[in-house]
């Protein structure tokens, strides 16, 4: 299905049907404040397993981030975090950046993997922010590459509906994307360190 949502006023019918769908073990593309991404409800292994497949990755060596609706959801994931990284997270977020973070056991099993930590996001975007609010709980979320060699992300969404309709529930029209991925940000050590410099300006 591709579903037309407005990206500044989302209509909360149309995010039920999202929130529904994800409920049900759903796939979904899903536009954020950088580019699309194929997301998933994070209580929903054969989703992940699928999202996993979609991209021909293990899902044990991934980097999938959480979506949070906001920073409420950090201390049910993520270990203790020092007060100058969470102030540091709140200058920032919502906004194009995910924070690497060390995980809690409260993370579902998969994707627990060595590395013991987790990505997180609160993108300025309505949609998926208005999903993760509905639902109830973050969602997980892994960008959606073009095999083109000039293009490494497809910024219109009727493009990536006409090469994913087959493998996704919903793929959400909210106009085009940006071509520019989240700044990620690894605050697992003691001084955090910008390791993908992409939208976010640092």
């Amino acid at each position: 299905m591709l579903l037309r949502i407005h990206p500044e006023t989302p209509s909360e019918r149309q995010i039920n049907t999202v929130v529904e769908c994800l409920r049900d073990g759903g796939v979904i593309i899903c536009p954020t404040d950088t580019i699309y991404g194929l997301a998933c409800d994070i209580y929903q292994p054969r989703a992940v397993e699928k999202i996993a497949r979609i991209k021909g990755i293990k899902k044990q060596k991934a980097n999938f981030s959480f979506i949070c609706h906001n920073l409420s959801h950090l201390s049910d994931f993520t270990r203790p975090i020092d007060n100058s990284i969470y102030k540091m997270m709140k200058s920032y977020l919502p906004g194009p950046y995910t924070f690497i973070l060390s995980a809690n056991n409260n993370v579902p099993k998969i994707f627990q993997s060595k590395k013991k930590t987790v990505g997180i996001r609160v993108p300025d975007n309505n949609i998926p922010v208005e999903i993760v609010r509905l639902l109830g709980n973050p969602i997980m979320s892994t960008s959606v590459h073009d095999e083109d060699d000039l293009l490494e992300y497809t910024t219109d969404p009727e493009l990536i509906y006409e090469k994913f309709r087959d493998r996704v529930d919903i793929v959400i029209d909210a106009g085009f994307g940006d071509n520019m991925p989240s700044t990620i940000i690894d605050c697992t050590v003691d001084s955090p360190i910008v390791i993908r410099e992409g939208k976010g300006e640092v």
